[in-house]
């Protein structure tokens, strides 16, 4: 008997709920499935700004479009004004800001040049001196002569020009994007 009761005995495990195993594989799954959506959450969150970046040179958002400076009046010969215009693409809780500023220098006749205000170095405005004839930085003492050339100063190329033409005795210029080196005529 004492045989029997050995063997009845030692083959005898401890009974393990079928249950356990599932809660493990269940636990793993759903954690492995949270890091999996987390990760995924993350590479959208850095992927689709860069994609996007990327894929923004093949498409123009806002075209030039033409704005008036007024009449040919308003801009003595022989004279550098400051002439502003309201960018065509702005939108009302712009406010003042929409309001770009320009220089217009009329040369002779219907022969002017127009001059984005901000100084190639680092943008700040720059100011028109008539006695010395000079476009004056005040950030870091870049200077101009009168047709947008650097004269003097940190500034690395001349002031950046608008493309204008006169019409009915109008000035115009093409407005909506400041004239920068990203535009191909500069």
């Amino acid at each position: 008997m004492k045989d029997d009761r050995m063997n009845t005995d030692s083959s005898k495990e401890p009974e393990k709920c079928a249950c356990e195993g599932q809660a493990k594989a269940g636990r793993r799954d759903f954690l492995l499935k949270i890091g999996l959506g987390l990760n995924a959450i993350a590479a959208a969150a850095i992927g689709i700004p860069i994609v996007g970046y990327a894929l923004s040179s093949f498409v123009q958002k806002f075209p030039l479009k033409s704005v008036s400076l007024g009449p040919v009046s308003n801009f003595p010969e022989g004279t550098t004004r400051l002439a502003s215009y309201r960018n065509p693409y702005s939108r009302k809780w712009d406010g003042d800001t929409a309001e770009i500023p320009c220089w217009v220098r009329h040369i002779s006749n219907n022969d002017f040049q127009v001059f984005a205000i901000n100084c190639t170095h680092l943008g700040c405005p720059v100011r028109w001196f008539d006695e010395s004839k000079l476009f004056m930085c005040p950030c870091h003492g870049g200077a101009y002569y009168q047709d947008g050339t650097h004269a003097a100063g940190p500034p690395p190329r001349p002031l950046y020009t608008y493309e204008w033409w006169v019409e009915n005795n109008e000035l115009f210029l093409k407005g909506g994007i400041l004239p920068t080196l990203a535009d191909p005529k500069v």
